[in-house]
């Protein structure tokens, strides 16, 4: 079966171009400085939503004739094909240009359940989980649909993942959630709600025969592969199974959180400032925060607080590139903005 890409011109090669640009960027950005990437993966299906947006502008001024995503759609009669199985995953990030309601959706779920849900995984199980309810959901789909040629996209599956494997790890954790008022709720009741909700909707759909325009069997594909899997992910991971002390959110899990980081910490004591290390002095309106720093921050908040200022006020020494601040697991970094390898202090 040939690509459609062989018939785009510029417009249309620029447009997909921009399309990987937006979705990759934050999830790279994410690993890169070791920040959340269930926040990556929210802002890359909102922005590679807006570059659909953009297509249906070009497309009715008449700069663009094709469809550029037809390559990365999941249609069921082709997924048996090797050079379209990259589409189980693609269309993950893929969205209808005319509902944006339903991208707002799939985002409200994608950072309410998934930023708790990395902080009980970690990140790289996390990114694990992700995949196997976004696969999950595309396999559903095709189980039910084997010879269909519509085109299915979405990152539904994958939300509905993450609402299963939550159920399936941590079910009595609250996270703050908007349903009738926006307010903390136990992940059981949000995720059953949805999953009673969505095997509803699948079996009016069968009845009728009528299609509903949404994916259902994908929601619940996504569902029940994250909710089967996650004891085997999970296994080993930073938070044991089942613990019931709120959620991350909540103020005992936050405090063991704090509790971990500052035993992890490296003492300041041991340490020369970066500006000394590569044989600088220490720039003036940065001496008496860096002392302040080197000498009285013992503790998580006050050392995230000093590194905060260093970071707004500060430049890398290196390159004079803007300082940034990351917080990892053993503590805050003061980081170079353009290249993590000119400045990460203190390292590992």
């Amino acid at each position: 079966m040939p690509f459609a890409m062989s018939l785009f011109d510029t417009a249309e090669w620029g447009v997909l171009l921009l399309w990987f640009a937006a979705v990759l960027s934050p999830m790279i950005y994410a690993v890169r400085t070791k920040t959340s990437l269930a926040m990556g993966i929210t802002v890359s299906v909102l922005l590679g939503a807006v570059v659909q947006v953009l297509w249906a502008v070009f497309y009715s001024w008449g700069w663009v004739e094709y469809w550029v995503w037809y390559d990365f759609v999941l249609i069921p009669v082709r997924s048996t094909m090797p050079e379209f199985w990259h589409t189980l995953i693609s269309a993950g990030f893929l969205h209808s240009q005319n509902d944006m309601m339903h991208v707002l959706g799939n985002v409200i779920i994608l950072a309410l359940v998934g930023v708790p849900l990395e902080q009980r995984l970690g990140t790289k199980r996390f990114g694990i989980i992700y995949l196997l309810g976004l696969m999950g959901g595309s396999i559903g789909w095709i189980a039910f649909n084997a010879g269909s040629y519509t085109p299915a996209l979405g990152a539904s599956g994958a939300a509905f993942g993450l609402l299963g494997a939550y159920l399936a790890g941590w079910p009595k954790d609250e996270i703050p959630f908007p349903l009738l008022l926006i307010r903390p709720w136990p992940v059981v009741f949000i995720a059953l709600l949805y999953f009673g909700l969505e095997l509803m909707r699948a079996f009016t759909t069968m009845e009728s025969g009528v299609s509903s325009g949404i994916a259902h069997m994908a929601h619940i594909g996504g569902f029940i592969a994250a909710y089967a899997l996650l004891p085997l992910v999970a296994k080993g991971g930073p938070v044991e199974l089942g613990v019931v002390d709120g959620g991350p959110s909540h103020r005992d899990a936050v405090t063991a959180e704090r509790r971990r980081m500052k035993s992890q910490m490296v003492d300041m004591a041991t340490l020369q400032d970066p500006w000394t290390e590569q044989g600088i002095p220490i720039p003036k309106h940065l001496r008496t925060a860096m002392k302040n720093l080197m000498q009285a921050s013992d503790e998580p908040e006050t050392r995230t607080a000093w590194m905060e200022h260093i970071a707004n006020t500060g430049v890398c020494p290196h390159c004079d590139a803007p300082l940034g601040m990351v917080v990892r697991s053993s503590g805050p970094r003061l980081q170079c903005s353009a290249n993590a390898e000119h400045l990460e202090w203190p390292k590992a």
